[in-house]
């Protein structure tokens, strides 16, 4: 059969599937699908991380791109944001998001977990889970089951309700519990053993009717599929031979953190790790991220992930294509496609061209179905090789694809795609500010007085970023008179800022790995009475690891002021007044109703902690995606017409010593820390503001600093591709 005859009718094949029931099983060579094998490429959007008005387009370009499974996860944090609401709506109308990639005629993964990792607040566990009485996340703890299992069995009934499952005629062609739990279950022991059968028995007792996987779990049991994530899943194998060798996660890029440089995977070795993956016996391979989107709001996790997730992926943050990876990796994937009937039909056959060269030829002799992978696994040296009495030159680190055994369809180190420089153009600049001073301390009669620092999240419930701690000592004229005064906390997380007698005397942060941090922060003491405020700031809640519901924020360890003539003073056992979030935040004042209830002023400080700015703002002109430059700000948070558009942090730059190459070399093994960019540059310095969430005039944009900036810097900007 001609390759593009073959090609037809595997579109057709796609199309067609819409609206019809489906049988998903599967064997060694991967799902059968009605009754044949499917190599399938799949591709991460994550809803939540996209404006609804969005999905459409990112799905249409998936597909595009010769994308077959749109792959999720299911975010149980932002589905119940209350142990006793639920919210499927907006950006986590999840049903919409699924009907949408079946009228494109595509399949879907649903990854329910409902642990998800991905980045995420607390790995998408709702806060509310930790006060649970007696409950111990991901182990055989029978009130975490419970309410685990009260939210899988929800949201498999959703789908059944609306016949969203393979066998119903709906996209779902699989679905995940758990995740990546086989990284961390040792630490449970015989517990964390237990607790994943219960998990893997409890799913696949649920009648979907299509096949469970856990990613990461060598030990699932023989009715799960066990998958891999990775870099690169090529010598990874199932726990059985039964099964097939799937690929869930295959890093197109990596997240980004504050304070780091940029990481960036060249779509060279992206694609030569798929060509390699089908080559040695793959059959599914997912791109995690195809799309990675933003972080709106405090969703995102670590700490310390930016809001931006853009994860260097075909599709970046703000929807555009990213040329040339998506293309490049398009004709990978025709490639893949013109292969199909062969890479189905039996297992490969193995023969070596060079010390560090071989093949793999796929044959049917049924249809006659030829194809062969050809690699060149050198990180340094072209190599040209025989092959079924041809001559082929193979570059390094890269993979030659024959659908017919003979004639090369792809090279996956040979781009014919053209780059595409989407740069951010200027739109809106000037912006009439006001500002609105946040009270230093407590501003309410609902702070909490205890004689002790509160752990932060236990306080908060994480209803707000921050936390206030103040308590006052009274110093004698001579330790005044000093100027040796120095606070020390003991240990903290993540953020800290300290204010003495109203004024900032300092801040100080964790950053990086360091998960607490001590701090000692010169500060200047009156004689007589002295108040002592320390704000203290989450970026986000830890999203993975074992025992993370175990896992605290703010001051953590005692407080003590020392470098007095006097002696130290321990104000740990003093006092303490804990004032829950910001009195801005309690009146809501980045919303155009809530910003009437404050008196705002002309006067525009540059440079002052806690003050909010607001300013409106007619949308910019055409449909380029918009963004906010917040490059001469600090840290806070922003919010446009209501909507919050996450956490900045401009100020914390990447180091200059970071290591950020002129040039990448693709060939050889990957690392998140290879190719970088934007060293001694802000982390992150423009922020996606969704079109739909704009008006034509009129539109409110609210900031609030923490440390100080300077908001006479800031503009919106058009995110155009030239």
């Amino acid at each position: 059969m001609p390759p593009l005859l073959l090609l037809l009718l595997l579109l057709a094949a796609t199309l067609l599937h819409v609206g019809l029931s489906d049988t998903v099983a599967y064997d060694h060579r991967g799902l059968i699908i009605n009754g044949q094998h499917r190599m399938l490429i799949s591709a991460s959007i994550h809803y939540p991380r996209a404006a609804p008005q969005m999905w459409s387009q990112l799905i249409s370009n998936a597909k595009a791109g010769g994308i077959d499974v749109i792959e999720t996860y299911v975010f149980w944090d932002g589905h119940q944001p209350t142990r006793d609401t639920y919210n499927f709506e907006g950006r986590f109308d999840l049903v919409s998001f699924v009907k949408l990639v079946h009228e494109a005629g595509l399949y879907a993964n649903l990854r329910i977990g409902p642990y998800v990792c991905a980045e995420w607040n607390l790995g998408g566990f709702p806060v509310w889970l930790k006060d649970v009485p007696g409950i111990e996340f991901r182990t055989n703890n029978q009130p975490f089951k419970a309410e685990m299992q009260a939210f899988v069995e929800k949201i498999v009934a959703m789908m059944k309700h609306d016949k969203l499952f393979a066998p119903q005629g709906g996209p779902i062609i699989l679905a995940q519990i758990e995740n990546e739990y086989g990284n961390i279950d040792a630490a449970y022991g015989a517990a964390g053993k237990e607790y994943m059968e219960w998990a893997a028995n409890m799913a696949q007792g649920l009648g979907t009717g299509v096949p469970w996987i856990m990613c990461q779990q060598s030990d699932a049991p023989d009715y799960i599929l066990d998958t891999c994530n990775g870099f690169y899943c090529d010598a990874w194998a199932p726990n059985n031979k039964k099964k097939p060798k799937m690929w869930t996660e295959n890093w197109s890029g990596w997240f980004q953190k504050w304070g780091e440089a940029s990481p960036h995977r060249p779509v060279e070795d992206v694609a030569f790790a798929v060509a390699r993956f089908f080559q040695r016996g793959g059959s599914f391979q997912n791109y995690y991220m195809y799309f990675g989107g933003t972080n709106f709001g405090r969703s995102s996790g670590g700490p310390y992930v930016t809001t931006s997730y853009d994860y260097d992926a075909p599709i970046d943050e703000f929807g555009v294509i990213r040329q040339p990876k998506w293309g490049h990796l398009k004709q990978l994937h025709a490639a893949i496609k013109l292969c199909e009937a062969a890479l189905g039909s039996n297992d490969p056959t193995y023969i070596s061209l060079g010390q560090l060269q071989e093949a793999h030829v796929y044959g049917s002799t049924s249809s006659g179905a030829c194809a062969a992978f050809l690699a060149n696994i050198d990180s340094s040296s072209d190599a040209t090789v025989k092959f079924n009495s041809r001559t082929y030159l193979l570059p390094a680190w890269s993979v030659s694809i024959l659908p017919d055994c003979k004639t090369v369809s792809h090279n996956t180190a040979k781009v014919h795609v053209q780059t595409a420089m989407p740069t951010m153009k200027p739109s809106i600049t000037g912006l009439a500010w006001e500002s609105y001073p946040e009270p230093v301390g407590v501003w309410s009669d609902s702070g909490i007085v205890a004689s002790a620092l509160l752990e932060q999240i236990n306080t908060t419930k994480d209803t707000s970023d921050y936390l206030w701690y103040t308590t006052s000592l009274d110093i004698s004229q001579a330790d005044a008179a000093s100027g040796k005064a120095l606070l020390s906390l003991e240990s903290m997380r993540d953020v800290v800022h300290v204010f003495v007698n109203g004024k900032l005397a300092g801040s100080a942060s964790t950053k990086g790995t360091q998960l607490y941090a001590a701090v000692e922060q010169p500060i200047e003491l009156a004689s007589g009475h002295n108040s002592l405020a320390i704000l203290c700031a989450t970026v986000g809640l830890q999203n993975y690891g074992p025992f993370i519901e175990t896992w605290g924020a703010g001051i953590n360890g005692s407080v003590i002021v020392k470098g007095l003539p006097s002696g130290q003073i321990d104000l740990t056992a003093e006092e303490w007044i804990h004032q829950v979030g910001l009195k801005g935040e309690s009146l809501a004042i980045f919303t155009e109703s809530g910003s009437q209830r404050v008196r705002w002023s002309s006067a525009v400080p540059q440079g002052q902690a806690l003050v909010w700015y607001k300013a409106h703002f007619d949308s910019p002109s055409g449909n380029d995606p918009v963004a906010l430059d917040l490059e001469s700000m600090g840290k806070g948070q922003a919010w446009i017409n209501g909507q919050s558009i996450g956490r900045f942090w401009p100020s914390l730059r990447a180091p200059d010593t970071a290591g950020c190459p002129q040039t990448c070399d693709y060939r050889g093994s990957y690392s998140s820390s290879k190719c970088r960019s934007g060293c001694g540059q802000p982390s992150q310095r423009w922020y996606h503001v969704p079109r739909s969430w704009l008006q034509d005039s009129g539109n409110l944009v609210v900031l609030f600093e923490e440390e100080g900036g300077k908001p006479s810097g800031v503009s919106f900007v058009t995110r155009t591709v030239v």
